[in-house]
């Protein structure tokens, strides 16, 4: 998928001392403390699960499933948790 490229150049691209960001990885901490999620929280920790599996389900290789396993992590630590709130991470 080309989003990924995508997703990866928006997480790079953003200046140093912006602000901190919430991610995908710090819902689901929140969500296992105890924390009531948004519907809208849900929603976005729902659409990265269909969009990795999508991802990881297409890998034809090993190899290349792990690099792109890899890449996914980095995505779920360092992005916004609400990119994933896009219509084109539903497709």
């Amino acid at each position: 998928m080309a989003f990924k490229g995508d997703l990866f150049k928006k997480i790079f691209a953003k200046e140093l001392g912006t602000g901190v960001v919430e991610s995908i990885n710090d819902l689901r901490d929140k969500e296992f403390s105890g924390t009531k999620l948004t519907p809208e929280e849900r929603f976005a920790l729902s659409t990265f699960d269909n969009y990795r599996l999508k991802i990881l389900n297409a890998q034809e290789n090993e190899t290349v499933f792990h690099q792109q396993y890899r890449q996914l992590q980095v995505i779920a630590n360092l992005s916004d948790w609400r990119e994933f709130l896009k219509e084109e991470y539903t497709k």
